[in-house]
Order: C-alpha cells, then structure tokens, then sequence
C-alpha cells in the first residue's frame, strides 16, 4: 500500500482524527440514543417526536458515515465497537426510558454536547491546516446546533 501525502504531517493527521473519533463517538452515542426514543416514545407528541425523532436519527447515520470515511482519509482506522464509542463519547447513556418531555431535554443536551465536540476537534483541524475535516466538522456543528434549538422549542 502506498503511503498518504496529502500536505497534512502524520502527527496532525493523527491528532486530528482524535477530534474526529470523539465527534464520531459522540454521533453515534446520539444515533442510538435517538433511535431508542424514536421506538418508545409515548404521549400527546407522539406523532411528531416520533417523525421527527426519526428525522433525526437518519440524519445521524448519515453524518457517522461521513466522519468515519474522513479519519479514514487520514490513514486512521476509524473506531466501531460499542467499548470504543462508549469510551470515546462525552455522551453517556440513559438508564431508564424517560417521559417523551425528559427525552426532548436529553437529546437537547446531548446535541449540545456534539457541539461542544465539535468545537475543539474544529481547533484542532485549523491548526493542522485541514481545511477538509474543518469543514465536516463546522457542518456537523451547524446541524447540531440548529437541532438543539429546535428541541429546545419544544420544551418552552
């Protein structure tokens, strides 16, 4: 296999896809955990926590795709088991099912956090000059943010 020589150094490639793999951690802790609310939800809102709950983790499983590809662009293999991601993710796991209004706050926080994610790994990717994992990464936490907001709106 030839070696990577993409004008990013091995050392700044690796630290970037340390950025990376939180972020993807993060992602995909938010996925399932979406995903479990999206099944179980229950209530007056049920209709449309459950679409948009949907809406949500599909959009998620798109985006830890795209994260995972990018590490891989910088010759980093990419984690994938649940102890790597449970390690990885600043977002902890539910303990118990919560009301449907105790799951628009966790996922309002758990939104919040990828963004918080996605803050320092986005320095990390500017200071390395990669402008390709700046910009996933600056996405991700414009889709983040955006969504925070929205569940936020439902809680008001």
């Amino acid at each position: 296999m030839s070696s990577i020589d993409i004008g990013i150094s091995e050392q700044d490639r690796n630290e970037v896809a340390e950025g990376l793999k939180c972020l993807l951690a993060d992602s995909y802790t938010l996925y399932l955990q979406t995903h479990y609310f999206h099944w179980n939800v229950t209530g007056p809102q049920f209709r449309e926590l459950h679409l948009m709950f949907e809406e949500h983790y599909l959009e998620l499983a798109t985006a830890v795709d795209d994260i995972a590809e990018r590490i891989r662009t910088l010759d980093v293999f990419a984690p994938g088991t649940y102890k790597a991601f449970a390690e990885l993710s600043a977002i902890k796991e539910v303990e118990a099912l919560p009301a449907a209004k105790d799951m628009v706050t966790t996922l309002t926080e758990g939104h919040e956090q990828v963004v918080k994610t996605c803050r320092k790994a986005l320095k990390v990717a500017q200071q390395a000059d990669d402008e390709s994992s700046a910009a996933l990464i600056s996405d991700r936490m414009r889709v983040h943010e955006k969504t925070a907001w929205m569940l936020r709106a439902l809680n008001s």
